[in-house]
């Protein structure tokens, strides 16, 4: 290989790779996600929580805050209680 392609390849590894881990905001799935920690995002980290589990069709809950920079603020994403009575499937 010559000495650009091999520069190519190194830059479009650390650019695919710089996606990975935890960014700014919210990171999650269906099950549940974290918010990274910041006296700003401990205000809306409950209404985040419940807009990410509401794509999903469920609810947030145990929404866990460690108020420390560095720290993250957790949540889990569930179906409510009595879910198949109100149209939700398991």
């Amino acid at each position: 290989m010559t000495r650009a392609a091999t520069i190519a390849i190194g830059l479009m590894l650390i650019c695919g790779l710089s996606a990975c881990g935890v960014g700014p905001g919210l990171t999650g799935n269906s099950t549940g996600g974290i918010i990274q920690w910041t006296p700003d995002n401990q205000r809306v980290a409950t209404e985040w929580a419940e807009q990410h589990c509401a794509r999903y069709g469920k609810i947030a809950y145990h929404v866990i805050v460690d108020p420390n920079y560095g720290q993250y603020i957790s949540f889990d994403c569930a179906f409510p209680p009595g879910g198949a009575a109100y149209g939700y499937a398991y």
